[in-house]
């Protein structure tokens, strides 16, 4: 029977119409309250009301709510700080164009941009990443990657006539009313003609297009192109069939020399599988650093970022196109955490993203990268780091 009062008592005092914001009630029925920006609870809410405490130095709380105080950032090295954190706000950090800072994981991450019928409410910078909302009636938004709000529709002038309505990801289209479309037979006298228009006549009328019969040599030229087509399409199986060919020949002759030369051992039968790609040996060799090399690299401790630019461009490059080996796994071995990777992956250049936040921090050596690149099986990527020009030869 208590429930049941209970439960009447919940009713009376929740009226329909009133909304209870922290979405909690106490024992007498009451809308417990949430806490102001810059505090947090201190006591939850139950026989009484919410009680709440000053947000501790260090943290911060920019909401009403119910939740904790959260910690402050602290900016990068080498970005500037533009606030510094209080009660009600974290520290807000100035990062370079199109990128802003998220202070949960104190990072400078590339803007975000808005996709076809959404436009920009915020833009990016130090309060955040861009915001987006779909255009609403009457709007709209066609680029691909939008960092503007969306843009009002056309409207239809009195002479026109709308042949497409407006939509959030399309303008609206209009044509003018006294445009004439005529699509005579072709050949044939069932073609209309205007009023007052004899036959071998063109209208005059304003608007009207003519129509000009195509000449006989029309059809002449379009097997001519045909017959142009054909031939280069068969030319090019004619190269495509020789280079198989030669390609063939080619592993015949490698696996027999490799044959020879390994004879059946465990490498020499990894060397004549059937992959489709062949190894160069001595460049292989070359490109495979010694046990010496890899000693030498932990002792380096020249920075990664001293690198010229060009080097860097092509360690970049290398890894954004390594696949299931990549700067992703290049990450895991540099000790980041699969979240932080996931953000980096949300901009255009991961890879300078992953490495633009490694290279400032302290003991970013090339030995220490040149160590993570051999645990991944990258030392294409490391002999590009000693000389780019250098590479695995195919045959």
């Amino acid at each position: 029977m208590r429930p049941f009062i209970l439960c009447v008592l919940l009713l009376i005092k929740v009226t329909p119409g009133e909304a209870c914001a922290s979405g909690q009630l106490t024992e007498s029925g009451q809308c417990c309250s949430l806490c102001p920006a810059g505090f947090e609870m201190k006591v939850d809410c139950g026989k009484e009301d919410t009680k709440c405490t000053q947000c501790p130095k260090g943290t911060f709380s920019s909401s009403e709510g119910l939740g904790p105080c959260l910690p402050c950032a602290k900016c990068p090295r080498s970005v500037p700080t533009v606030a510094s954190c209080s009660a009600t706000q974290d520290t807000q950090c100035e990062c370079d164009d199109g990128y802003f800072f998220l202070g949960r994981h104190a990072l400078c991450l590339p803007c975000s941009k808005c996709t076809p019928g959404e436009g920009v409410t915020r833009e990016c910078g130090p309060h955040g990443d861009t915001r987006c909302e779909v255009c609403g009636p009457g709007t709209f938004s066609e680029e691909r990657f939008s960092t503007k709000p969306c843009q009002a529709c056309t409207q239809c002038s009195d002479s026109e006539v709308e042949i497409r309505h407006c939509m959030p990801n399309a303008d609206a289209l209009c044509m003018d009313r006294k445009l004439h479309i005529l699509s005579p037979t072709l050949g044939g006298s069932d073609a209309p003609r205007l009023p007052g228009v004899g036959e071998g006549e063109t209208s005059s009328v304003p608007g009207t297009p003519r129509f000009t019969p195509p000449d006989d040599g029309g059809s002449n030229h379009i097997l001519a192109y045909v017959s142009v087509l054909a031939a280069v399409v068969l030319g090019l199986i004619f190269y495509v069939a020789y280079k198989c060919w030669r390609s063939c020949q080619q592993k015949r002759a490698l696996s027999k020399a490799r044959a020879a030369e390994l004879g059946a051992s465990p490498e020499g039968e990894k060397l004549q599988s059937d992959s489709g790609v062949f190894l160069d040996s001595q460049s292989l060799q070359e490109n495979q650093p010694s046990k010496g090399t890899k000693r030498d690299s932990k002792q380096d401790n020249r920075l990664y970022i001293n690198l010229p630019p060009h080097r860097q461009e092509e360690v970049e490059r290398l890894l954004q196109e390594g696949g299931g080996r990549g700067w992703r796994q290049l990450g895991a071995a540099l000790g980041y955490e699969p979240e932080q990777l996931d953000l980096f992956g949300r901009g255009e250049a991961p890879a300078h993203t992953l490495l633009s936040n490694w290279a400032p921090k302290e003991g970013s050596t090339l030995g220490l990268l040149w160590s993570a690149l051999a645990r991944i099986e990258r030392p294409d990527v490391v002999t590009a780091i000693n000389c780019p020009t250098q590479g695995v030869s195919l045959v």
